[in-house]
């Protein structure tokens, strides 16, 4: 079994910065695409940013250009950058991970952590 555990959550501004992070714990050695999904209150989930294990990257179009997700592959950790954060950022950040090459639709995906809380306000 695989563990996620998220941390950086947060209280910032409109236009402040954050970086969330995750680490893998248990049978690690299965990971491959890691990322993070976010839910807003009322709004269904939505994958914000993924990161294959060679290093490519794909980001929702609401967060391109600020935000930036990166990982260190020998550890098994991700990292989300977030800048220029706007109120409607605010959501609970999930980090996923799964066992194959890119991440599979959100259902399928087997590894989840429990998620932080991100809060964009003035």
């Amino acid at each position: 079994q695989v563990q996620l555990v998220e941390s950086g959550g947060g209280l910032v501004q409109p236009g402040g910065s954050l970086r969330l992070s995750c680490a893998a714990s248990g049978s690690s050695f299965r990971i491959s695409a890691m990322g993070w999904y976010r839910q807003a209150p009322g709004k269904q989930r939505e994958l914000v940013a993924a990161v294959t294990k060679g290093g490519n990257t794909n980001y929702a179009d609401s967060v391109k250009g600020r935000f930036a997700v990166s990982r260190d592959p020998g550890k098994n950790t991700v990292r989300l950058q977030m800048n220029s954060l706007k109120p409607e950022d605010t959501a609970v950040y999930f980090c996923v991970a799964d066992t194959i090459y890119n991440l599979r639709s959100e259902r399928d995906i087997p590894y989840w952590g429990q998620g932080t809380q991100v809060t964009v306000s003035s």
